[in-house]
C-alpha cells in the first residue's frame, strides 16, 4: 500500500497542549481521524489568537483550508495530553502550509504529522486574495520566499 510521505517543515512558531476528550473517540476506543482535524483546528485557532487574529479576520482577510494531509503514527486515548508544535512553510502569494507535529505526552509517542494548506480568502467577494503584508512582516517573510 502506498503511503503519504509528510515531513515536518519550518521552525516551530507556536506550541499548545490539548487533552483528548471521550467524545473524540471512535468505535476503536481511540482518537478518531475526524476528531484529530477538530483538535488541529483548535491548535490553529489558539495560534491565531496568540497573534490577536482569527480565522475570519486574519490581518484583515479571512482564511480557508485548501487541503489537509495526515500521517498517523500511534493511537491516542481519552485523557491523553497531546502537544501540537506548529510551523509555517511553503509561502506563496496567496497562502502557506501549516505543519503540525503532534506528540502524545501520555504515551511518549509521536501521534501524527499533519499539514493544512491555508489560503487567504475574501468571504464577501468569495475569492482568494494575497497574504497580508502585515503578517509577512511580522514573520519576517521576504518576497524572496514567495
Amino acid at each position: 500500500m502506498a503511503r503519504i510521505l509528510l515531513h515536518f517543515q519550518g521552525d516551530v512558531v507556536y506550541t499548545t497542549r490539548l487533552n483528548i476528550r471521550v467524545s473524540e473517540l471512535n468505535y476503536g476506543n481511540h482518537l478518531g481521524n475526524d476528531s484529530l482535524l477538530g483538535l488541529m483546528q483548535e491548535a490553529r485557532v489558539q495560534y491565531f489568537n496568540s497573534l490577536n487574529q482569527t480565522e475570519k479576520d486574519f490581518f484583515g482577510v479571512g482564511i480557508i483550508m485548501s487541503d489537509v494531509a495526515v500521517v498517523y503514527k500511534s493511537e491516542g486515548f481519552a485523557g491523553n495530553e497531546i502537544q501540537f508544535d506548529i510551523a509555517l512553510s511553503d509561502f506563496s502569494p496567496k497562502g502557506f502550509d501549516m505543519y503540525y507535529n503532534i506528540y502524545n505526552h501520555s504515551t511518549q509517542k509521536q501521534l501524527a504529522i499533519a499539514k493544512t494548506g491555508i489560503v487567504c480568502f475574501d468571504y464577501s467577494e468569495r475569492k482568494t486574495v494575497n497574504l497580508p503584508k502585515q503578517f509577512l512582516s511580522e514573520l519576517r517573510i521576504t518576497n524572496s520566499h514567495l
